[in-house]
């Protein structure tokens, strides 16, 4: 007989993945790498136009999208203030 926990099958129905292709535009004296988010990641997360994020390297094959404290806590506000009474 073999169990699966609860917790994995949660697991597995939240993760989802995106692939995007990194663009570099070369100009005379710089360069630009462009890391565009599909539109379903950007609403999932719900991001604001002009929102300042910062990008941490975890290793070779992870970069981590960390929002500021401040964001997060006006997007909870945003969301409590949405719920049913």
């Amino acid at each position: 007989m073999i169990f699966v926990s609860s917790y994995i099958t949660r697991l597995n129905y939240f993760i989802m993945g995106y692939k995007t292709k990194i663009q570099l535009i070369n100009r005379a004296k710089s360069e630009q790498w462009y890391i565009n988010f599909p539109s379903a990641v950007a609403q999932a997360m719900e991001f604001e136009r002009g929102e300042v994020v910062e990008w941490l390297i975890d290793d070779h094959q992870r970069l981590v999208l960390t929002r500021s404290d401040e964001s997060v806590a006006s997007l909870k506000k945003k969301l409590k203030d949405k719920k049913l009474p």
